[in-house]
């Protein structure tokens, strides 16, 4: 393996800013913000938007969608005019 080449591998802190959810694994990236993890070590910290914590599809809440509405709603903008009345 060529040497200096490959970015740092270290533990860092996912935290999720909606519902302040974090974990501790190991990236490549590097962030600027560190924390202070519950072991009492600082790591560095990456915010994310979507966490398993956040996101509809984990959490159980999400949104069903009327497909017969839409499909009906689509129906009605785009069907051929009727050329039977005058």
């Amino acid at each position: 393996m060529k040497q200096e080449i490959h970015p740092v591998y270290r533990e860092v802190v996912y935290q999720d800013v909606s519902t302040g959810f974090a974990f501790l694994t190991r990236s490549t990236s590097n962030p600027k913000e560190t924390i202070v993890w519950t072991d009492g070590n600082t790591y560095p910290l990456v915010k994310v938007e979507i966490s398993s914590a956040s996101h509809p599809f984990f959490t159980g809440k999400e949104k069903l969608m009327d497909t017969q509405g839409r499909i009906e709603k689509f129906n009605r903008r785009y069907a051929k005019p009727d050329k039977s009345t005058p």
